[in-house]
């Protein structure tokens, strides 16, 4: 997508990429090939740390991405000069660069809005990402419980409905964000997950609902045998009541029974902390664990 290279502005970004040196373009240089960068070259060079080697250079050409189109006509060249400033670390600078087209119904308002949400989302405005999200289906919320890019496999990162109720909790509107999750599949290993999560954003008040949604998503985990969520969430459920002031003996009695069956030595200890620590488990700061830093006498493998 864009614009082809100007011939001068492709030719310099082989010669640096070639070169050893990192400090291969002079700041005379640079000034006088920014001036000449065209939509992809300034977006190459921004990836490239031997031209975009300072705060300064990324910054100029940011800005140089933002003035090479005043005025947009094409839903192509707003798409690609937006995906340039995603690229270049300025997603604040690609939702101005996309308010200056208007797209049309249909196919090209939604890859419009899927971007105007992407670079939202990465700038952290929560508020024009939920709104994007909103607008991408007219409303219609449980048509987001998909993904939103469909060539790609699926996951709770990439599910509308997930994303939205993930900006809604960040706005703090919690309630609203549990309705979303609960509005979605509720089955399987994902189903699970939404049930953690809107247990996680009920108020405190609301013990007994989030107790009930956290017993029904370690039906669904343990019905998937995802054992490692399952232990997540007992360890959640238990947090949950001793919050609440209850004492938390069953959701420990399960950890306890979890854990014996997986073997998991870590979390049995972790339930017995007065208990002599199991010798079997070490700390990773140990010889031969994998935070240890002290020197090797061991030369290593060639």
């Amino acid at each position: 997508m864009g614009t082809p290279l100007f011939p001068f502005a492709l030719t310099l970004l082989a010669a640096v990429t070639a070169a050893p040196d990192p400090q291969v373009m002079r700041e005379e240089r640079f000034q006088s090939v920014l001036a000449e960068m065209d939509l992809a070259a300034a977006e190459q060079a921004c990836l490239n740390p031997r031209i975009a080697n300072s705060d300064g250079r990324r910054q100029a050409l940011r800005d140089r991405l933002l003035e090479l189109h005043p005025v947009i006509d094409s839903l192509e060249l707003v798409l690609a000069n937006a995906e340039a400033l995603m690229s270049c670390g300025a997603p604040e600078a690609a939702a101005v660069v996309l308010n200056r087209y208007i797209p049309r119904v249909g196919d090209e308002r939604s890859q419009w809005l899927l971007l105007r949400w992407r670079a939202a989302a990465a700038a952290l405005d929560h508020r024009q990402a939920a709104l994007a999200l909103r607008r991408l289906v007219d409303g219609n919320l449980q048509t987001l419980d998909a993904p939103l890019f469909p060539g790609k496999p699926l996951s709770d990162q990439g599910n509308g409905l997930d994303q939205l109720a993930l900006h809604e909790a960040a706005l703090g509107h919690n309630a609203v964000a549990v309705e979303l999750q609960l509005l979605g599949d509720l089955t399987g290993v994902q189903g699970a997950k939404r049930l953690a999560r809107a247990a996680q954003w009920l108020d405190a008040d609301q013990f007994e609902q989030a107790d009930q949604l956290l017993e029904t998503a370690l039906d669904q985990a343990a019905a998937a045998e995802a054992w490692g969520l399952a232990m997540d969430l007992l360890h959640q459920q238990l947090h949950l009541q001793l919050a609440a002031g209850g004492d938390g003996v069953r959701p420990r009695q399960r950890i306890q029974r979890l854990a014996t069956v997986l073997d998991d030595r870590y979390a049995l200890q972790k339930l017995q902390p007065e208990a002599e620590p199991d010798p079997l488990l070490r700390s990773p700061r140990d010889p031969g664990g994998h935070a240890d830093v002290r020197p090797s006498a061991v030369a290593p493998s060639p």
